[in-house]
């Protein structure tokens, strides 16, 4: 079996080895787009002690959080192996976080400055429509990157602590569907309405928008992709 090689740096003894560890592991699982038909999901512990230049101690430590959180499962003398929840779990992951991004876009329209709204546009309007078949991956990350700021730009921590805990996943299947049935397009103009509605202070508008949004990818999932 292929082992996936996840794309990380040798980390230094700044902070504990196991918390370091942890965060870089997480973020390149984070960064994988893990529900491609031909992702990769075993990992390999020598490997990963070598790319990290740490002993496996720490490592295993940064392994045994992440199955905690579900990332990834250790399964004794068979291997490490990245989780893929199913369809039925990532329609569910897709609902809450609709509920949650619906709710942090009320609250950038009433907590956010004009500048920090008006930056938003930079994940939107750069990208025409009309190209946008050649720039698919640029326009996938700027997706990716325009929910998140809308969690951040909530200024609720707790809401941001509940989606980092969706988000390795949310964000792969979004990625994954991003090119399917014109959604790029859709998604663009979705955008555009959602900045409008938040630079005019209009949080009920604001997060009718973002649920719809998010609801859409739902409805998508439900329909096109095959997990299970």
């Amino acid at each position: 079996m292929v082992r996936a090689r996840l794309d990380i740096q040798p980390i230094e003894e700044v902070q504990s080895l196991k918390s370091r560890a942890y965060d870089a592991l997480k973020a390149a699982i984070s960064a994988m787009n893990i529900y491609d038909d031909g992702a990769k999901l075993r990992l390999d512990e020598r490997a990963l002690s070598l790319q990290f230049g740490v002993s496996r101690t720490p490592l295993r430590e940064a392994l045994a959080q992440l199955e905690q959180e579900g990332l990834v499962r250790i399964a004794p003398r068979r291997g490490i192996y990245i989780v893929r929840k199913t369809k039925a779990e990532i329609l569910e992951m897709i609902t809450v976080w609709a509920a949650l991004e619906s709710m942090a876009a009320r609250l950038v329209t009433q907590v956010a400055s004009d500048d920090e709204i008006a930056n938003l546009h930079r994940l939107v309007d750069t990208f025409d429509s009309a190209d946008l078949d050649s720039h698919m991956g640029e326009y996938s990350d700027a997706n990716i990157r325009f929910h998140a700021a809308i969690i951040a730009l909530s200024g609720c921590k707790l809401i941001a602590e509940i989606t980092n805990g969706l988000f390795a996943h949310v964000r792969a299947i979004r990625e994954r569907t991003i090119a399917e049935q014109d959604r790029a397009r859709r998604s663009i103009v979705d955008h555009k309405e959602i900045v409008e509605a938040m630079e005019v202070r209009n949080g009920e508008r604001a997060e009718r928008l973002v649920r719809e949004h998010t609801l859409k990818l739902r409805a998508h999932v439900e329909r096109y992709v095959q997990l299970d």
